[in-house]
């Protein structure tokens, strides 16, 4: 994976450029998060999260035990979704380690869930909250509901996954986006754009069912659970650009003892 030092040509600082988008937005920004997902919030999360872990290691589905904790110590909807999207059973946890892709990825075909990937960027980028989970994953509290705006964080998160991709010396890149997904083709033209004159051939793909497609991969960047439980490698990349180009930003730690 890459080292600290890949971003400094001008990435480093995480800083916005808004370049034509005049809206600046914080995608994900929620300013309750302050509150629920302070010192002491996070403290009773982490707490939480040993009993759901507890739980689906038995057997217990994650909807029915994500009720019974959430109900017992009272927590908000977004802290449920915190729990629920950072929480795993000791076997996906195994499995998705095992076959994380650690080692040198030069050569390799990165096949990208684009929404995934760029999203979560623009959510660090906007100072919001990122979880840090057990599988070792870096994830959001955004929501992607059918429609997608591109936003004056856009760009920056391109270049930022463009400078790591030829530091990397992959091959190619396949951009996957949910077809159905409003403004997926705007997107595309916007990753196109920021990615050109790049060390890597690359390619944007608009198909209806991305998770499927990914699932039959290796080689894939996300931090899908569905996927990542399916695909035959991955490559942790929303984790590793976060660390190194945006350091002020402290995730929720919900890992269970992952050192970040």
């Amino acid at each position: 994976m890459a080292k600290s030092g890949v971003f400094s040509a001008g990435f480093g600082s995480g800083k916005e450029e808004a370049g034509s988008v005049a809206k600046i937005v914080r995608r994900g920004f929620v300013p309750e998060d302050a509150q629920q997902f302070d010192r002491k919030s996070v403290r009773k999360l982490q707490e939480a999260r040993k009993d759901l872990a507890y739980l689906l290691n038995r057997g217990y589905p994650m909807r029915q035990s994500l009720t019974f904790i959430g109900n017992r110590h009272q927590f908000s909807t977004r802290q449920r979704m915190a729990l629920m999207r950072a929480c795993c059973g000791a076997a996906e946890r195994e499995s998705r380690l095992e076959r994380e892709m650690t080692n040198s990825l030069e050569g390799e075909t990165f096949y990208i869930d684009g929404f995934n990937l760029i999203i979560t960027l623009e959510a660090a980028l906007s100072r919001s909250t990122i979880l840090f989970c057990m599988d070792g994953t870096a994830r959001d509290l955004c929501g992607l509901r059918g429609t997608y705006q591109v936003i004056d964080k856009t760009d920056t998160a391109l270049r930022l996954i463009k400078a790591w991709l030829e530091h990397a010396k992959i091959n190619k890149a396949v951009f996957m986006l949910d077809a159905p997904v409003s403004n997926s083709g705007r997107l595309k033209q916007h990753i196109l754009k920021r990615t050109e004159g790049g060390s890597f051939t690359r390619e944007v793909q608009l198909v209806d069912h991305v998770d499927t497609l990914l699932c039959s991969k290796s080689g894939v960047v996300t931090s899908d659970s569905f996927i990542l439980d399916r695909c035959g490698g991955w490559v942790n990349l929303a984790r590793v650009i976060i660390k190194d180009a945006i350091p002020a930003l402290r995730p929720v730690d919900l890992s269970g003892g992952l050192k970040w």
